[in-house]
């Protein structure tokens, strides 16, 4: 009988530390449900004391998703513990994660404490929290670079207060796979009471094996992989929940192990953490990277028409990759549009339904055939998110060769009052982005802007991407439209109204009981 591996995302937290991927309180509760609908079996959902923001999005994320565990992070602080357990206290299935490091190097020069003191302040700690909460997960940070011996030595006083999941994280990345899974090996051997809790790895990128260093920790005994949607994280990123996944799926006589992630679900899940955090997948990134399926070399075109398993060793369709080309056009009904997302696994409220059908009918009368990869695109970039504090009424551009660029822009305040502004830029967009500052009043530092087309042909959508600084906080934005310059002008407002939800969310959290 296959062991079942648990699978605990952790792209909420530690993917959104990653430079440039926050999310705002509305992206992030849209990111966990399409997480509990992809099946994970634990969500962490944030640092609860990293900031009032984060507060607050644990706590609505742990009282709207219903079905995975919902875990916080916490130093092992009572401080830390009491915030992360007011922030899960109503889930269903509630979870406090805390941590202390345990090498020399970390012990030493962050802790500043003796191993005798780390040790005591884990049980202290793993108790206090366990007298709050029935599901604690113990994390022993820095622990590839960690005396084992030691090790084994904390984690056993972990359990004996109550942790029923104890964590080996490869933190800085450094471990190789045969070492870690040497070192999970250890811990199964040499913690007498291991049988009283589940076994975790958390794997870090920075000399790209985690997913490697993860399911070479599968195979020695873990029985939980902590990873991130597309391998987001700090650093070089984390252990990429998709690889790993569709590894046990494909190689499952490998790992004797299975998991209950739901794999039809990993392309969208993989669009929308794109789409939220502005960060794009790779081409080349496997399972879910545009070039993941594509075969250009004849020879290899020659196998796949006398046999697709020639050179696919797993199919589109089993990660729930969109692959029935359209034919929608100005002329289908509703009813047909809904069918179309309902068979390419989209699922849209019915409060978000009726402007994402007009932006379809829309983009209908620009482009004579729309794709289902069009249709992905406006499903996922709908803006239910945050407020729209600020929305486009129009502008007007002018530029040409030897000509400054100037563009009149008009926004639509929240309220529904209107303003207007001119500005001359590098350029029509620079000039637009410009005239929005000008509207908006506020000193917005631009820190990544990208282009690029949704399908092929002079009449694709252009997705825009933009990134901002305010005040040293980085907000992002997409837009989407057949005219690049309106794309970006969406992005950029829509990264604007981004900043301000998150000021009220904060302003919310001052206030909460």
């Amino acid at each position: 009988m296959p062991r079942t591996i648990t699978i605990f995302d952790t792209t909420l937290r530690d993917g959104e530390q990653a430079p440039g991927c926050s999310m705002n309180l509305g992206e992030k509760i849209e990111v966990a449900r399409q997480l509990a609908t992809l099946g994970v079996d634990v969500i962490e959902a944030g640092f609860a004391i990293a900031s009032p923001g984060d507060f607050i999005s644990v706590r609505e994320i742990a009282r709207s998703v219903r079905g995975p565990i919902i875990a916080s992070l916490s130093r092992a602080l009572e401080k830390d513990i009491d915030q992360a357990w007011e922030a899960i206290r109503d889930s269903e299935r509630p979870r406090i994660h805390t941590f202390i490091a345990t090498s020399p190097i970390h012990m030493e020069h962050k802790l500043k404490m003796s191993p005798e003191q780390v040790v005591e302040q884990t049980r202290a700690m793993v108790r206090y929290a366990r007298n709050l909460c029935a599901d604690v997960e113990f994390s022993a940070e820095d622990a590839s670079r960690s005396d084992p011996a030691f090790l084994c030595r904390v984690f056993q006083v972990a359990i004996e207060e109550g942790a029923t999941t104890i964590n080996v994280p490869d933190t800085v990345g450094y471990s190789v796979p045969d070492e870690f899974a040497a070192l999970v090996r250890a811990v199964r051997e040499g913690v007498p009471d291991i049988d009283k809790a589940r076994i975790s790895v958390h794997c870090h990128d920075d000399l790209g094996l985690a997913v490697a260093n993860s399911l070479a920790a599968i195979k020695a005994g873990a029985e939980q992989v902590e990873c991130t949607v597309n391998g987001l994280g700090e650093r070089a990123g984390n252990a990429a929940l998709e690889e790993i996944v569709m590894a046990l799926k494909t190689r499952a006589e490998s790992f004797d192990a299975v998991c209950s992630v739901r794999t039809t679900e990993l392309h969208r899940t993989s669009r929308l953490v794109s789409t939220v955090t502005g960060v794009k997948v790779q081409p080349n990134k496997a399972i879910v990277g545009g070039n993941a399926f594509a075969h250009e070399a004849g020879i290899h075109q020659h196998g796949m028409l006398a046999n697709k398993a020639t050179y696919e060793i797993m199919t589109p369709e089993s990660i729930g990759l969109p692959h029935n080309e359209m034919v929608l056009g100005k002329h289908s009904g509703r009813h047909a549009f809904e069918e179309r997302l309902e068979s390419l696994g989209l699922k849209v409220d019915e409060a978000d339904m009726a402007g994402i059908f007009a932006a379809f009918k829309e983009l209908a009368d620009k482009k004579k055939v729309v794709s289902d990869r069009d249709i992905e695109a406006l499903a996922l970039g709908r803006t239910r998110a945050s407020t729209k504090h600020y929305a486009l009424d129009r502008f007007v551009i002018n530029a040409g060769t030897n000509l400054s660029s100037t563009s009149v822009v008009r926004l639509a305040k929240l309220g529904g009052s209107l303003s207007e502004h001119v500005a001359v830029g590098d350029g029509p967009i620079d000039a637009s982005f410009k005239a929005i500052d000008k509207i908006v009043g506020r000193s917005i530092v631009l820190s990544d802007f990208s282009l690029g087309s949704v399908t092929e042909g002079k009449d694709a959508q252009g997705e825009a991407l933009v990134r901002i600084s305010v005040d040293g906080e980085h907000f992002n934005g997409r837009g989407l439209s057949t005219d690049v310059v309106e794309a970006s002008i969406q992005a950029y407002i829509a990264a604007i109204n981004s900043m301000v939800s998150e000021t009220g969310v904060r302003d919310a959290a001052r206030n909460a009981p």
